[in-house]
């Protein structure tokens, strides 16, 4: 890990631009169009936004992989031009795919990764890293034999056998069932309390609003949120109650308050609100006074999924 004194922020971008044009035309798709944001240190931080938003070749950009066309990119403090070895040593990377030799075993694979940085053999981690992703018993085991969890856990511990104080996990639950995502968001959340930085790309939007203290959402190659989770959240302001009633509802009830009124049952309803325009008390109402009587009832506030696919299909309608 670097020596150098954390910075106010572990990544910080200003006005990255990419665009892949063919050789000797100047024009060509633009992949990011102006991107700028910091990670703060410390934290956990989410970046999402659909397929072809641009996502990963910001990380690539980030890993040394793919040269940007303009803007700047500092990693805890390292520009990645101007000091580029210092800050490919600040930053892990986590790709999506699984890419190791399959001959080698967990151990071999992350002894070689560090030679690969020239940590002297004193000096390596190997058997710590193992322990700390719960594959110490699978030190001697060919990687070829190990399941697709302890494969994403393998990958962690490679991206950490430099000791960075930023770690970039490109969609690591992908294709993994729901117990070893949740023990990946166990393994997360403690090196978080380590002191390592994280950046999380997910498609999965309750992990992200689960783990991540921030958000920044990109679409079409621009940023078009970056906020603290709950105050992200905090922009939908829609709200659902669901209704069961005392009789089949034959003729959907209508009021000026609902945003949208469905039929999920023979009794049951789901109507949409502006909690901004009216309150539960109103809709509950409205209902009662076109003769229906309520047996049950149940709330759903908007979650982080509601918020981005209303920025986002802003963001398309805009386009």
């Amino acid at each position: 890990m670097s020596t150098s004194p954390a910075p106010t922020a572990a990544i910080s971008i200003r006005d990255l631009v990419k665009r892949y044009a063919p050789a000797g035309e100047a024009e060509g798709k633009l992949a990011l169009n102006g991107v700028s944001f910091d990670v703060p240190e410390g934290g956990i931080f989410g970046l999402l936004g659909p397929n072809g938003a641009g996502k990963s070749t910001l990380i690539n950009i980030l890993a040394g992989l793919v040269r940007k066309s303009s803007g700047t990119a500092e990693i805890w403090g390292f520009d990645i031009d101007r000091d580029q070895r210092n800050a490919k040593r600040s930053i892990g990377i986590v790709p999506q795919e699984i890419v190791f030799d399959p001959f080698f075993t967990p151990f071999e694979v992350l002894e070689i990764q560090a030679g690969l940085y020239g940590i002297a053999k004193h000096l390596r981690r190997s058997e710590e890293l193992l322990r700390a992703v719960h594959l110490g018993d699978k030190r001697n085991a060919y990687a070829r034999t190990l399941s697709g969890g302890m494969k994403r856990r393998l990958l962690i511990a490679k991206a950490l056998v430099h000791q960075p104080p930023v770690l970039v996990l490109d969609e690591p639950t992908a294709g993994v069932d729901v117990e070893l995502r949740r023990q990946l968001w166990d393994l997360v959340t403690e090196m978080n309390r380590e002191g390592v930085t994280i950046v999380l790309t997910t498609h999965y939007l309750e992990e992200a609003e689960e783990l991540c203290d921030r958000i920044a959402i990109i679409n079409h190659g621009q940023v078009i949120a970056n906020k603290p989770t709950r105050e992200l959240v905090g922009m939908a302001r829609e709200k659902i109650i669901a209704l069961t009633l005392d009789r089949e509802v034959t003729e959907l009830p209508s009021h000026p308050g609902f945003l949208k009124c469905e039929k999920t049952g023979e009794r049951e309803l789901e109507i949409t609100y502006d909690k901004d325009r009216s309150n539960a008390g109103e809709i509950l109402s409205a209902i009662q006074a076109q003769g229906f009587a309520i047996v049950d009832v149940t709330t759903r506030e908007a979650d982080l999924e509601d918020v981005f696919v209303t920025l986002t299909s802003q963001a398309r309608s805009a386009a």
